[in-house]
This record gives C-alpha cells, sequence and structure tokens, in this order.
C-alpha cells in the first residue's frame, strides 16, 4: 500500500513515540474502539500526512491524537447555519452565500480520551454541541470551480464545534465564543478524498449521554462540500493543512425543548458514516 487512505496520529504502545499510521483494519470505528480499550493497530506511516509511505511495520496505539497535528494547521474555517433543516429550527432564512468564521489552532483537541475542557467563565450551563464534517485541504487551492475541488482535498475527519452560547449570544461575530482551548476536538482517523468519494450521502450524529440529539445527513447541506472549497478560494489561497468545518445539522442543544448543555463529567459522541465516532469527555476546568 503505498497511500494511505485511513489515516491516524497516534502515541504507540511500543515505544511511546508519536507517529502515523494507516488503519490495519479500515472497517472498524476505532473511535469506538478506543472507549471500549479494543487494541487499535496501525502499519507506521513515514513522512507527513501530505504524501506519507505506508510501511509495513505495525504498530499498536496506546492513545489517539487528531489526525492532523496543530502545529501543520495553518488555518480553521467554519461555517456557519448550512443545513436546511438547522436553519428552520433556528427560524432563520436560508443565507444566499456562506456565513463564514474561523477557530485558532489551539482549539484543536483529541479524541478520547482527550477532553472538551470548559474554562471558567464558560462554566455557566450553556456549552453547546455541533456535529461537523471536516474538510481538510491537500494543496494549495485559489479561485477553483466547484468541479475541481475534489482534486484539493486531502481527506474528511469529523469535528465537535463547541460553542459558549451565552457568549456567542452577547455579539455579533461568533470566533471568539466557538475558538476556545479545545473547542474543535477532531477525529479519529482521516479518511482519504479517495476512499470518501461522496461527501454529500453521509449520516451525521451527535449522542450526548447515550441519547441521540442530532441525526441529520450530509445531503442536508444548503452548500455542498465542493461548492464551499471554491467559494472559499475566491481570492484567497487555501493552504494545505486548511481545516473546513461545514456546519451541523439539526438538533443542537440550544434549540431543544428544554435546552441541553454540556455538563462536568459527560460524555459526547459525534458518528459520521465512513468515517466513525469522535469520542470526548466533557471536563470543567
Amino acid at each position: 500500500m503505498p497511500y494511505w487512505t485511513h489515516l491516524i496520529r497516534f502515541v504507540a504502545v511500543e515505544d511511546g513515540e508519536t507517529h502515523l499510521g494507516q488503519l490495519v483494519d479500515s472497517s472498524r470505528d476505532i473511535g469506538e474502539d478506543s472507549i471500549s480499550e479494543v487494541p487499535i493497530k496501525a502499519f507506521r506511516i513515514e513522512g507527513s500526512v501530505h504524501g506519507g509511505r505506508v510501511t509495513e511495520e505495525v504498530l499498536q496505539v496506546s492513545r489517539l491524537l487528531s489526525p492532523i497535528d496543530p502545529q501543520e494547521c495553518s488555518y480553521i474555517r467554519c461555517i456557519g447555519l448550512n443545513y436546511k433543516k438547522h436553519a428552520q429550527e433556528a427560524s432563520i432564512a436560508i443565507p444566499d452565500v456562506p456565513a463564514l468564521f474561523s477557530k485558532p489552532r489551539t482549539a484543536i483537541a483529541d479524541p478520547f480520551p482527550g477532553t472538551i475542557k470548559i474554562p471558567k467563565f464558560a462554566q455557566d450551563g450553556t456549552s453547546d454541541y455541533e456535529a461537523e464534517l471536516v474538510v481538510v485541504i491537500g494543496k494549495s487551492a485559489r479561485d477553483i470551480t466547484a468541479e475541481a475541488a475534489p482534486a484539493y482535498i486531502l481527506g474528511y475527519t469529523v469535528a465537535n464545534d463547541v460553542s459558549a452560547r451565552a457568549t456567542q449570544m452577547k455579539s455579533a461575530m461568533p470566533s471568539f465564543s466557538k475558538g476556545l482551548d479545545s473547542s474543535c476536538p477532531l477525529g479519529p482517523v482521516l479518511v482519504s478524498s479517495e476512499a470518501l468519494t461522496n461527501p454529500q450521502s453521509l449520516s451525521v450524529k451527535t449522542i450526548y449521554n447515550g441519547k441521540t440529539m442530532q441525526d441529520g445527513s450530509t445531503s442536508d447541506m444548503i452548500f455542498s462540500v465542493y461548492e464551499l472549497v471554491s467559494y472559499l478560494s475566491q481570492g484567497t489561497t487555501l493552504e494545505p493543512g486548511t481545516i473546513l468545518l461545514t456546519g451541523t445539522p439539526e438538533g443542537i442543544g440550544y434549540f431543544r425543548s428544554p435546552r441541553v448543555f454540556l455538563g462536568d463529567g459527560d460524555e459526547i459522541r459525534i458518528s459520521i458514516d465512513g468515517i466513525g465516532t469522535l469520542v470526548n469527555k466533557i471536563e470543567y476546568e
């Protein structure tokens, strides 16, 4: 196997070092396996996520890390209100263009046993979840068409766009309230665009403390993945390592009745077809 299809970043049992790897069994949901303590094995990858070579050396995972190293992320771009049913639950008109905000790379957090840390000022009972399909850019893109977009996509993973709602409602711009440290857990695996060829037919679910909160599909997106990449490349270079969060389906805690928010010690799982489950515990600092 010269090139990876299901890439993980992890600390290995054998040497305690951080490695990139190609899953030995890509059919497994390694997010679920991790929390269930099912052994996870990977072929070690030489090089980086951009063109790394898969070797025959097999390592066992001690701890899963976010598939993209925060130091290799050039920019996190996020799209708000990109699902029709989410717009309906918010009673907001369908936008004419994508609504964009950003997160700093310090927002990136690891899958389980990585935690979502809620800082003291945001421990007001209004921290919320948002299940998101993530696009990772593989090569520089500028002024590209939607038809050309697949060639610039390295792969896909899962994110939870954690939001401090009370803080968000105090400002017209959401970047601060959505950009807190560990507010963007990623994982558990990065699936290549060659292995996941249709990003518009994927089930997206959030399960919070065992109860399903979001159960949508990327087919409900207002702007497709390829349209988003094209739109954001207008007059702007999307560098390799750019992370794009593509919006969330209906069912967020703020619009539920009664409202549901993230509590200290709770567990949240974000699952997307073909990728797997991002699992995190909530930790109040």
